[in-house]
């Protein structure tokens, strides 16, 4: 194989922070190529001056052996560079190709650009239906939607960051056959994930970043899932150590909780019925889409309630709003960190003050003390080895895992009776996913009640005492974690109530529709 991009001693830097130190990467032609790393470690910096959304402070780079160096991402399509994000850019009211065309230079008429759609959906294995509304998609397809629309520009590179986070099992393995199509076919691919079993099995080299260097090379096929891991943070590490932990008094009760669905995409909670204990995690798992969003919002009370649905420590407190909630004691961490946990364009004083100033001494006189907040949020910074500059850098600025760290030990350090928290390692890398576990036991291990929303089930059985389910907007009995199967997780996920007299084969075929990442 020849070389498609060739990248030669690139930097960038910051104020205050190295992104990239002489970086050089080569991706062949027709090949899947893993860029791994921390968070933080500057992958995305990398891929950012690959398309064009950032300008190197120095480096070469070239394409099929010519200088290349977009000003923009308009000049990186047109030179054959794509890239899927992993935050989607879709508008939920207009349909599939509406939000196609939109991403486009000089779209085609929609009757063209809609049959275009079906007959790359066909070809690629994406099955994709032009006319609906993207509101009514699950994740997986509206991810199909963003990369349809790579590929109707036939890349020649297709940069994809995180594509499977919001993955069914089945679509991961659409996706992975749709990638080695378009390997086979000559298109090359680098591929961003923090999954290194996907990595293993899709990927036939591998470039690793540390702290803005490359600090090497591989096959990753060749090495193990914990050698890939310490080669992208330089030491061992440690699963979460959950000894210690004596439960206590009940602290966090919802009874028959109900709330209409908030809006047309949104899903009704119906009857759920939950204890939790101080000193215990409770993990709730679901389909994507069957109500976690709602809960989180039900629970800290940006959504509504009606009164004795929800109790803190034997106060009624479903009548009550956020802030008085979390004066309580009852604190959430909700899934969306850059726009809902934090405000993109305030700095991280300024977001650690926005839930903070309830629970901590940062208020004067009713006057916000800024040296006391600067010194709250430089303490989440130390605690959770969040990388950034300083207290005073914009959220934005930080890479998806090093804000996830921040926004979780923001709520963490202002001790909470209950902590609720919805994905709380998603996309984070092996190293900051471990650190943020072991912060949510440490917690419950200081007598706290946490809820831990997520679809990632080995997160459920590594932190969890009990597992309920979500379907449709109802929740299953907790169970508790120990000996819990695969199978009767299955069950669980699928509304399943007796246990006992369900099928194994049931279990299988709800499993296999499961929208969790693989």
């Amino acid at each position: 194989m020849s070389a498609l991009l060739q990248v030669r001693g690139l930097s960038k830097a910051y104020p205050g922070v190295v992104a990239n130190k002489d970086v050089d990467l080569t991706v062949q032609q027709g090949e899947i190529h893993a860029l791994l790393g921390e968070n933080g470690a500057g992958k995305s910096t990398l891929v950012k001056a690959i398309y064009g959304l950032v300008k190197p402070d120095a480096g070469t780079m070239a394409l099929l052996g010519k200088p290349y160096a977009p000003p923009e991402p308009r000049a990186a399509r047109r030179a054959g560079v794509a890239m899927v994000f992993q935050h989607f850019s879709l508008f939920d009211a207009l349909s599939v190709a509406e939000n196609v065309g939109l991403g486009m230079e000089t779209p085609p008429r929609l009757r063209v650009l809609a049959a275009e759609i079906a007959q790359v959906s066909r070809a690629y294995g994406l099955p994709l239906d032009p006319a609906a509304r993207v509101g009514d998609l699950s994740a997986g397809a509206r991810q199909r939607v963003e990369i349809v629309r790579c590929l109707l520009q036939e890349p020649k590179l297709l940069i994809m960051d995180e594509p499977t986070s919001v993955l069914t099992p089945q679509e991961v393995e659409i996706l992975f056959a749709t990638l080695q199509k378009l390997a086979r076919e000559g298109t090359s691919i680098l591929y961003i994930s923090h999954k290194l079993e996907e990595i293993r099995a899709l990927c036939r080299r591998a470039t690793i970043l540390r702290r803005g260097r490359v600090v090497g090379t591989c096959d990753p096929r060749s090495v193990s899932t914990a050698q890939l891991a310490e080669l992208m943070v330089g030491t061992s590490l440690k699963r979460p150590d959950r000894e210690g932990r004596n439960r206590g008094p009940v602290v966090l009760a919802l009874k028959d909780l109900s709330v209409p669905a908030p809006g047309r995409f949104g899903t009704a909670l119906s009857g759920i019925r939950l204890t939790v204990e101080g000193g215990e995690i409770v993990g709730i798992g679901g389909v994507a889409g069957n109500g976690q969003d709602e809960l989180l919002a039900a629970l800290s009370g940006e959504l509504p309630v009606g009164p004795r649905m929800i109790e803190l420590e034997g106060e009624e407190i479903g009548t009550l709003g956020p802030v008085a909630r979390r004066r309580l004691g009852l604190l959430a961490a909700p899934e969306e960190r850059l726009g809902h946990a934090a405000a993109p364009d305030m700095s991280l004083t300024e977001n650690a003050a926005l839930t903070g100033w309830m629970r901590e001494p940062i208020l004067r006189r009713g006057f916000l003390d800024w040296k006391a907040a600067r010194s709250f949020a430089q303490k989440v910074i130390e605690s959770f080895d969040v990388r950034t500059p300083g207290p005073g850098t914009a959220a934005r600025a930080l890479s998806g895992g090093n804000l996830q760290k921040f926004v979780i030990g923001r709520e963490v350090l202002q001790r909470p009776r209950v902590l609720v928290v919805n994905q709380p390692t998603w996309g984070v890398d092996a190293a900051a996913a471990a650190a943020i576990r072991q912060a949510l036991i440490d917690l419950a291990r200081g007598g706290a009640g946490v809820v831990v929303i997520t679809q990632d089930l080995d997160e459920i059985l590594e932190l969890a005492d009990r597992f309920a389910a979500l379907n449709a907007g109802r929740l299953t009995p907790p169970v508790p974690t120990e000996g819990l199967t695969m199978e009767r997780i299955g069950l669980m996920l699928g509304g399943a109530h007796d246990m006992d007299v369900a099928r194994p084969d049931e279990a299988h075929q709800i499993m296999e529709s499961y929208d969790a990442p693989a």
